[in-house]
């Protein structure tokens, strides 16, 4: 009996981390550093994360998992404590994130810009660099146009797009507009099969193979700007939140190594986004 008791009493303290002071067993091996940063398919499916994730995991022996949402739906991931990084692109409810006291501070990472594509043969006449006058253009003739309707940032930059050019899209869609309610990739892919107009970021338009008859129309418009940022969770909101690992990817992603990384990504040899970090 004492020999079981002294038998149960060892592999207790072995495992509370007691035994000889060791917090693990011998030779068990720690898990490695890892976090959740909640995105949008716009960074994913425009092949940046694959170009950026290996030089940081390789730095620093922090694994990344990447889930890809519509702007607004990682940020309500981010909500949950779901993820311990995001990184975004709708301004607006960024600063709402903030001003909830999800995050404490936003850093600027980098921007690229929208474009309006369409049909080579532009029906609708929208060809140009004013947005605004485009979508007018697009509600008068009920061109075919597909929305993403995932309340992404491109999705909110569209519906801002809309406000502006003084349509009320809730008075005027009908069967011309196609809310698809997908990311950015799904969401070109249902354009190209439809023939019809979207608005989308240039970088995941940049790397899109089945573009048929679609091309950009409208760009070069100051409307068009698109800007990221990327924010840490609030450990204090959260303390599952791996603040000292998602705190190293967002110092790599603004220092000097991170923004080149950034800007070394190119498709064809076009850059698809540009750094823009303060410091």
């Amino acid at each position: 009996m004492d020999l079981l008791r002294r038998s149960f009493l060892a592999r207790a303290l072995l495992a509370f981390g007691v035994l000889g002071g060791l917090g693990t067993a011998p030779g068990a091996r720690a898990e490695p550093a890892s976090i959740v940063v909640a995105s949008t398919t716009s960074t994913e499916q425009s092949g940046l994360f694959k170009h950026l994730l290996p030089a940081f995991e390789a730095k620093t022996g922090i694994a990344v998992k990447v889930v890809a949402l519509g702007t607004g739906q990682a940020l309500d991931a981010a909500r949950r404590g779901d993820a311990d990084v995001v990184l975004v692109h709708d301004r607006p409810a960024e600063e709402k994130f903030l001003a909830e006291g999800f995050a404490m501070q936003r850093q600027d990472v980098m921007y690229n810009d929208f474009v309006l594509v369409g049909p080579k043969a532009d029906p609708a006449r929208v060809r140009g660099n004013d947005v605004v006058a485009a979508f007018g253009k697009l509600a008068a003739a009920k061109a075919p146009f597909v929305s993403r309707g995932d309340r992404s940032g491109t999705h909110s930059a569209e519906l801002r797009t809309w406000k502006e050019s003084g349509i009320d899209l809730n008075a005027v869609k009908g069967e011309w507009y196609r809310d698809v309610g997908q990311g950015m990739g799904p969401a070109l892919n249902a354009a190209s099969a439809l023939d019809a107009y979207i608005l989308a970021d240039r970088g995941t338009w940049l790397s899109f193979k089945n573009r048929g008859e679609l091309t950009i129309l409208v760009e070069a418009d100051k409307r068009l700007f698109n800007p990221y940022g990327v924010m840490l969770v609030n450990p204090s909101k959260y303390p599952s939140v791996k603040a000292k690992e998602g705190q190293a990817f967002v110092d790599w992603l603004v220092s000097p190594e991170g923004q080149a990384a950034i800007a070394s990504y190119k498709i064809a040899g076009e850059q698809l986004f540009f750094p823009s970090a303060s410091r």
